[in-house]
């Protein structure tokens, strides 16, 4: 799957052979007149703005296509409308997604809403423990919620329909959520306590359940969809193919209101669902412009990741992600989300402080510094569930090998992390031990660039409140020399 590392790289080093692409749909390659040309400057600009615009889309295809397409990828989890159980969490030996959580056991579920809807069902789930089902389609817009804040933890049957679905709502479904595209993610999260929790963690994973519509209500099953012929993906075919992995992508995700006018732009250069492209066929002019355009809708995005949000004692607190009404067409926004760790939660499901600097603004290395961050007594991130901090390679976004196999500090630990004698908590961040009696709140950095994040689920809403996001009372501490 594609990282977050290599999109960034696409267009920046020399030799990128650009998206393959025909001007005039339609005509052979090499038809297009020049005439016909939206000009030098406008397909540049269009360009720009179908990288930013299908950056996600395209990204969560590669996901897709990994996890549930290439039985070989070595990330294959299971075949669409399957429940996959992952009972442990991420290590640094996960690297199809970029910024990987750790927190929860995952259980996965690609959805092809196409032939009817699927139905997700959930098991009572001990009040003590937190999980949440986030429904996230191919725009990755998280269209809706099961779970611990949205739902409770009572046993309950979900319907998942498609964009083109009209039927009515069977007797026992509690909620019907509607995707925008015809293939779908589901995510479980369940809350894990301690290593020795693995085992209820286990049965709790049990009860989850991914069926069609027909299988849930006993009756025989409709046609089944078409074959789909899904393009082979892999970080270097994205450098050539962007856009044919985006046209792949769009003919599964009908046109909605707010995007009407850049399906209009892209068309007029020959990018839309169900279009062929011929780069190679294409004038240097063409080519010019279309790379350009595509290396500038990199460098905006790569931008805008840096500035997003709020400054916070060093942290940037903000909400890259949301449903299609948060997003309101804004496309950069939607890129940053992606970019930044594409799936990520709503704000009130889970907020996301993070750092690649310390409380002075100056970076942080694990090859050059040691440092320390300091909760006062009183001050520990407020939320109704838990929170986490956990490292990353701040060149890859992934996970690191460490001596202890720890890759995150979380509230669940915290009896086992030594206080300090005004009841403030400090933990070291630091590539070598802190010494045996500092170890227990050792978080282990790697032997250079540090990226951070901060995991709040389910935040509190009341001051204190990490909510609304870059805005609320309560503030993460910066990270300090030490």
């Amino acid at each position: 799957m594609l990282s977050k590392r290599h999109f960034l790289k696409i267009l920046a080093a020399g030799g990128v052979a650009g998206p393959a692409l025909s001007l005039m749909p339609g005509l052979a390659p090499g038809a297009a007149r020049a005439a016909d040309r939206p000009g030098f400057f406008k397909a540049k600009d269009i360009a720009e703005a179908g990288f930013i615009y299908g950056l996600p889309i395209v990204m969560n295809y590669g996901v897709m296509y990994e996890y549930v397409v290439d039985r070989n990828s070595g990330q294959f989890k299971a075949p669409f409308n399957q429940l996959y159980n992952e009972a442990r969490v991420f290590t640094w030996q996960d690297t199809s997604v970029p910024t990987p959580n750790s927190d929860t056991p995952y259980s996965l579920g690609w959805l092809d809403l196409r032939a009817e809807p699927i139905v997700i069902s959930v098991p009572a789930v001990e009040k003590a423990r937190y999980y949440s089902v986030q429904l996230v389609d191919g725009n990755t817009f998280n269209y809706g919620y099961i779970g611990s804040r949205a739902t409770g933890n009572d046993a309950g049957d979900y319907l998942v329909v498609g964009p083109g679905w009209t039927g009515e709502t069977p007797a026992g479904i509690r909620k019907v959520f509607r995707a925008s595209t015809e293939f779908a993610l589901t995510i479980f999260r369940t809350q894990l306590f301690n290593a020795a929790d693995i085992e209820n963690v286990k049965k709790v994973q049990a009860g989850y359940q991914v069926r069609p519509l027909s299988a849930f209500l006993g009756k025989a099953a409709p046609a089944a969809a078409p074959q789909v012929d899904f393009p082979k993906f892999s970080k270097d075919l994205v450098r050539t193919e962007f856009f044919e992995f985006l046209d792949f992508a769009l003919q599964f995700a009908p046109v909605r209101p707010e995007e009407k006018a850049i399906r209009e732009q892209l068309a007029s250069i020959g990018v839309g669902a169900g279009k062929t492209f011929d780069f190679k066929s294409l004038s240097l002019e063409d080519k010019a412009e279309i790379l350009i355009g595509l290396k500038e809708g990199q460098r905006k995005v790569t931008e805008a990741v840096a500035a997003f949000g709020t400054d916070v004692n060093g942290w940037r607190v903000g909400s890259p992600a949301g449903d299609a009404a948060f997003f309101n067409g804004d496309w950069l926004l939607r890129a940053v989300g992606a970019q930044a760790g594409i799936y990520g939660n709503d704000a009130v499901e889970a907020t996301y402080p993070m750092t690649r600097v310390d409380a002075d603004g100056q970076t942080l290395d694990g090859s050059k510094h040691n440092y320390t961050v300091t909760f006062p007594a009183d001050a520990l991130p407020p939320v109704n569930a838990f929170w986490s901090v956990t490292m990353y390679d701040g060149k890859t976004q992934l996970l690191i090998k460490n001596p202890i196999d720890r890759y995150l500090i979380n509230s669940p630990m915290l009896e086992s992390l030594k206080r300090n004698a005004d009841g403030s908590l400090t933990l070291y961040i630091q590539n070598k031990s802190p010494g045996a009696d500092k170890e227990s709140n050792w978080l282990p950095a790697p032997d250079g660039p540090i990226y951070m994040v901060m995991r709040l689920y389910w935040p509190k809403e009341n001051p204190p409140s990490i909510l609304p996001p870059g805005k609320g009372t309560w503030k993460p501490p910066g990270v300090r020399k030490g």
